[in-house]
């Protein structure tokens, strides 16, 4: 097991959905391994791309799981759903997974959390609290991650 990963499904890798989901990861405990979607380009749609294999078994390997996503179109990201789409069924069985999705109004946040929250139950994992944060409180990611953690860490 690799402890905790972080997927950023923001299309931009280093977004601040990803300082968000990093931070998240770190209040959670510790040091995470971060997998930047949208680094992946292309290579999420090749057969055999490493980088992409690598993702997936970092995914598939993690204790904990920090999924995250800006809201696009109401839901999270199609490079996000490319990326799992390539996870067998019940792949996430046994492993927690943080929902964690940034939008510019809360109602929004929270309907995309709820769908990446079923994304991540479809695949077997045990979906903690989802953390839905309106894109205006982004400069406050730590202390975000540091109350979400004080929260739900257990």
């Amino acid at each position: 097991m690799s402890g905790i990963v972080v997927v950023s499904g923001n299309p931009r890798p280093g977004s601040r959905t990803s300082v968000l989901a990093s931070a998240v990861g770190e209040a959670l405990g510790g040091a995470a391994t971060v997998v930047e979607v949208g680094a992946l380009g292309a290579g999420l749609l090749t057969p055999g791309d490493t980088a992409t294999a690598a993702a997936v078994t970092a995914v598939r390997e993690a204790d904990l799981l920090v999924v995250a996503t800006p809201t696009y179109k109401g839901s999270y990201t199609g490079v996000l759903k490319v990326l799992l789409d390539q996870l067998p069924a019940n792949a996430l069985a046994g492993k927690r997974a943080v929902p964690v999705v940034t939008a510019g109004v809360a109602p929004q946040a929270a309907a995309a959390a709820a769908l990446l929250a079923q994304l991540l139950a479809e695949l077997g994992a045990e979906v903690a609290p989802a953390l839905p944060v309106v894109e205006a409180d982004l400069p406050e990611s730590a202390a975000i991650a540091e109350k979400y953690a004080a929260l739900h860490g257990g």
